[in-house]
């Protein structure tokens, strides 16, 4: 009986452990977080929404090359000389009697109903359809590189925020150590000073520097929040609750030449590709409003019926033809050439100062790079060698050879120590992030590879 107690105790402990295994909540990794950024931001809704507006604009540039058909019923009646004339012509039943001249100057009220359907179809414009058709397509393809651009700048603000998070963190863990040492150091004091192995004084600093420590976790855990804050937005989640992050371990990144990290990003940039091809697509609107001043040649044609009742019969006719025109002071069209030939000029110099830009970008964030990964090296050397002197000074006070001010000093310079070390970390893979931002790479794959 004790054996299958045993047993049954057993099993149940498993199950519990099981089902509180799995209930537990699951880290959010930075891709979860980029992801749900890119699905949820308003940015991201408002991008996707140009995208469309551009796709639609092309698909009505190219409406311009099919014929129009329209159909109208018209029903009318009165007693107009010339509309009852017209009438009566239209529907066939013209008699002699109606030529009398009271009947034409006084004729008694007539109702039409008319059945028409006109069409008209435009046979060559100078290819001016044509250049509004490629422009169009051109900004179609430019908005999509701009939404690509805005998904870049979502990724980077989501990998800014997360890693304020991490830090944050770090900040309160290294706070509630330092908070513990702090204690721990000030109930050893206080037993020597009751030894009368310290004088008073020993005693004070130790809850002065308690006290500082103190203060400090109230500001990380404050900088935590904002951190938080800076996440739900960037993520464009209001209801975000407070959960455990996957850390950024601390790692080195690869490096590449300045000349070819700017080569990648003239290949790249998808800000760059958007203006380009807006520039391309300012070309054809300029080509579009010379071909304005060209020579236009449409297609028309009515057919139409008109009766005297709904139900009754009428008769019918129809008119096509072919029309030419030319506009011979076209005032109006050399204004519009003016206003696309400057937003031409304004594009090309958007471009020009765009890749002055893009070059500043991604030299600065080269450097930035080169620099945190120095930083990252002499932060984690310093770390190591503030710990040991701690160490060592806690050993010579105990031991009566160093003064509480040294040991003060020696505590203050590790958790500094450790705050540099978490700051270069995240310093780190932030001005990795940074440079791939700068060469247009800054994809959800490769931000997944920060963590």
């Amino acid at each position: 009986m004790n054996s299958r107690l045993w047993q049954t105790v057993y099993l149940a402990m498993l199950v519990c452990l099981g089902a509180a295994a799995s209930g537990a909540q699951a880290p959010l990794t930075l891709r979860q977080a980029i992801d749900q950024a890119l699905g949820q931001n308003p940015q991201v809704s408002m991008a996707r929404a140009d995208e469309s507006d551009a796709r639609a604009a092309a698909t009505l540039a190219r409406t311009q090359l099919l014929p129009q058909l329209n159909f109208t019923e018209d029903i009318s009646r009165g007693d107009d000389p010339v509309y009852a004339f017209g009438s009566r012509l239209r529907q066939r039943q013209f008699t002699q009697a109606d030529f009398a001249l009271n009947a034409l100057n006084r004729p008694q009220p007539i109702g039409n109903f008319s059945t028409r359907f006109s069409g008209s179809w435009m046979v060559f414009d100078s290819f001016k359809t044509q250049k509004e058709i490629r422009r169009a397509d051109r900004f179609k393809a430019s908005a999509a590189s701009s939404a690509k651009a805005v998904d870049q700048q979502i990724v980077l603000r989501v990998v800014a925020a997360y890693q304020s998070v991490l830090f944050a963190e770090r900040q309160i863990d290294v706070a509630k150590h330092e908070q513990e040492t702090a204690a721990a150091l000030l109930a050893s004091v206080d037993q020597r000073v009751k030894a009368g192995l310290a004088v008073e004084s020993d005693r004070m600093s130790a809850q002065v520097s308690a006290a500082t420590i103190k203060e400090e976790s109230i500001a990380a855990e404050g900088e935590r929040d904002l951190a938080w804050a800076e996440l739900r937005e960037a993520m464009g989640v209001t209801q975000l609750q407070v959960s455990a992050l996957k850390p950024i371990e601390s790692r080195s990144f690869p490096e590449s030449p300045l000349e070819q990290e700017l080569a990648t990003a003239v290949k790249m940039r998808p800000d760059l590709t958007a203006l380009g091809l807006a520039q391309s697509a300012q070309t054809q609107a300029v080509g579009a409003a010379k071909s304005n001043f060209g020579p236009r040649v449409s297609a028309y044609g009515n057919w139409e019926e008109d009766r005297g009742s709904l139900g009754s019969t009428g008769g019918n006719n129809w008119v096509a033809g072919v029309q030419i025109s030319v506009d011979i002071l076209p005032m109006g069209k050399r204004a519009q050439l003016a206003r696309e030939g400057a937003a031409k000029q304004r594009v090309d110099a958007q471009m020009a100062l765009l890749q002055q830009q893009m070059r500043l970008q991604v030299s600065r964030a080269h450097i930035h790079r080169q620099t945190s990964a120095l930083q990252f090296e002499t932060a984690r050397t310093a770390m190591d060698q503030a710990t040991e002197s701690l160490r060592i000074l806690k050993n010579r006070y105990n031991a009566g050879l160093a003064t509480i001010t040294d040991l003060l000093r020696a505590e203050d310079a590790e958790r500094q120590s450790k705050s540099n070390y978490w700051h270069a970390v995240y310093g780190n893979a932030m001005a990795y992030a940074e440079l791939l931002y700068a060469q247009g790479t800054l994809t959800p794959d490769a931000a997944e590879e920060l963590q």
